[in-house]
C-alpha cells in the first residue's frame, strides 16, 4: 500500500469513523415500529443486487454494450489510459465502487437542487437518465418548483451510510415534489405532495430512462396510482408499474415515505465493471474490494479470502487492533486479481414499460438512423390538460438534452495508436443515446 491511502479506502475509512449527516434524518424506532404495524402484511424490497451473480463465470448472451472494444483494447486502455473509457460501474449497488465517476451539478435553470453536492457523484449515464426524466417533467410543467437531489454515491462509490446500496453509482435518492420549493417536514408527506407533478416525474423514468426499480412507501404509491387512474392513465399498465409483485417497477421500501429512492440499468457501465472486474490488478489503487463483516469474520480470515494481507487490511481502514464488528464494511487491498470475488452476471436491459400511446413508439425510432450518435431519439411525453399544486402543464411538446456534468479533471488520451484514437472519440458517448 502506498504511504497515501487512495481516496476510495479514505472515503470508506470516513464513514465507518463518523456518521454521515443523513443518519440523522433516518426514522426513529417508534415510527420504524409504526410503520411495520400498519404495513405488516406488504413485504420490504431488497435492495442487493448480489444474489444475481452466477455460481460459475457465464458467457454474455444478450446484447454488448462494449462490442467495440476487443479484450485485447480493454486490457490496453485499462492499463495505460483509464479515464478514456468513462464511468465504470464496478461490482453491486450493495458492495460496488465506481471508476470515473461524474457529479451532479446545480441546475442552471432552477430545475433541481443537489443537496449534497460531497454526495452527488455517479456514473454518466446515471446523471444523464436523471437529467432527462427531470426536464421532461419542466418542459410539462414549467412552473414547477425545484426537485431535490439527495445523496446518490461518494466520489469512488463504496459503502455510504446509512445506506445499503448507493455503491456503484446507480441509485439516486430524489425528493417529492411539493407546492413549493421547500419540502413539507411531516410523517405523513403523500398528503402534501404535489400528485401531478410527483406522478409525471414517475411517469417520465419510465418512457425515457432505463430505470430498473423505483422504491418508495406503499402509501405514497396509492395517491398516485389513483391519481394517474382518474387522469385516465390505462389501469393495466398502471398495474403493470405498481401492482405486478416481483416484477412491478415501483416497489414499496421501508424508510421511503419521504422520498423515491430510484435505480438505472447502466448497460455500458455495468458491462465495463463486468470485463474489467479480472484486470483491477493492473491498477493497484483500484484494487480494492469491500467486505461487509459478518459473524464468524476475522481479519486474518478475510485476508485469506481476498488473498489480501493482515497488515494491509488494519492500514487501509486504521485499524489498531484486529476487533471487528457485525456490519462494519472493510476496504481490503489485493495483492492480485481476486478469484472469489463476486462478478455480476451478463446485463440484458429489458424493453421499457411504455404506456399503450407510445408501445409502438420504440419500433418505429429503431429502424431510423440518427443524424448524430449523441442526440438521444426518445418518444415525447404528451402535454396534460391538468394542472393541480400551481403547476401548469406546457402547452406545446418539447425536447430534453442529456446534462452536460462536472467531470473529474482527465489526462488526455493517448494519441497515434488506432485503437486508442478510435476508443477515445467513441467510448465516451456515454448516455442514454449510446448506450441502447
Amino acid at each position: 500500500m502506498p504511504e497515501s491511502l487512495p481516496e476510495a479506502v479514505a472515503q470508506v475509512v470516513e464513514h465507518n469513523d463518523a456518521a454521515a449527516t443523513a443518519a440523522a434524518e433516518a426514522p426513529t424506532d417508534s415510527e420504524e415500529a409504526a410503520e411495520d404495524e400498519e404495513l405488516a402484511d406488504t413485504p420490504d424490497t431488497d435492495e442487493g443486487e448480489a444474489q444475481e451473480a452466477p455460481a460459475s463465470a457465464e458467457v454474455p448472451n444478450g446484447p454488448l454494450y462494449t462490442a467495440e472494444l476487443s479484450d485485447e483494447q480493454l486490457t490496453d486502455l485499462w492499463k495505460k489510459e483509464p479515464t478514456t473509457l468513462g464511468s465504470i460501474s464496478v461490482g453491486f449497488v450493495e458492495s460496488g465502487r465506481m471508476v470515473n465517476s461524474v457529479r451532479v451539478p446545480q441546475a442552471q435553470d432552477n430545475e433541481w437542487i443537489v443537496v449534497s453536492p460531497e454526495l452527488a457523484w455517479a456514473t454518466q449515464e446515471t446523471v444523464d437518465y436523471l437529467s432527462t426524466a427531470i426536464r421532461e417533467v419542466r418542459a410539462q410543467y414549467p412552473k414547477a418548483p425545484p426537485i431535490r437531489v439527495n445523496q446518490l454515491s461518494s466520489r469512488e462509490g463504496g459503502y455510504l451510510r446509512p445506506h445499503k446500496s448507493h455503491q456503484n453509482g446507480r441509485d439516486v435518492d430524489l425528493g417529492f415534489y411539493y407546492p413549493t420549493a421547500e419540502p413539507v417536514r411531516v410523517r405523513a408527506r403523500e398528503n402534501h405532495i404535489d400528485l401531478e407533478l410527483n406522478w409525471a416525474l414517475l411517469k417520465s423514468l419510465a418512457i425515457h430512462t432505463d430505470v430498473q426499480m423505483i422504491l418508495v412507501d406503499k402509501r405514497v404509491q396509492k395517491v398516485l396510482y389513483d391519481h394517474a387512474l382518474r387522469k385516465g392513465e390505462s389501469k393495466e399498465w398502471l398495474d403493470s408499474l405498481f401492482n405486478a409483485g416481483a416484477k412491478s417497477l415501483v416497489k414499496h421500501a421501508r424508510g421511503h415515505r419521504d422520498h423515491f429512492h430510484v435505480r438505472f440499468f447502466n448497460p455500458r457501465a455495468q458491462e465495463l465493471g463486468r470485463r474489467i472486474a479480472p484486470l483491477l490488478a493492473l491498477q493497484p489503487d483500484k484494487n480494492i474490494q469491500m467486505h461487509r463483516v459478518r459473524s464468524g469474520d476475522t481479519v486474518g480470515g478475510i485476508a485469506l479470502r481476498y488473498n489480501s494481507s493482515i497488515q494491509s487490511i488494519k492500514k487501509a481502514n486504521r485499524m489498531r487492533g484486529y476487533f471487528l464488528r457485525i456490519g462494519q464494511v472493510l476496504a481490503v487491498p489485493l495483492r492480485g486479481p481476486c478469484t472469489r470475488c463476486p462478478v455480476p452476471p451478463p446485463l440484458v436491459v429489458p424493453a421499457r414499460r411504455l404506456p399503450p400511446m407510445l408501445e409502438q413508439a420504440p419500433a418505429v425510432a429503431s429502424q431510423e438512423t440518427p443524424s448524430s450518435p449523441t442526440e438521444p431519439q426518445q418518444p415525447s411525453v404528451a402535454t396534460q390538460a391538468e394542472s393541480t399544486g400551481g403547476s401548469a402543464p406546457a402547452s406545446t411538446e418539447t425536447g430534453t438534452q442529456p446534462l452536460a456534468p462536472e467531470t473529474p479533471a482527465q489526462e488526455p488520451a493517448v494519441q497515434g495508436t488506432p485503437a486508442t484514437s478510435h476508443t477515445s472519440s467513441s467510448v465516451m458517448q456515454i448516455g442514454p443515446a449510446a448506450s441502447r
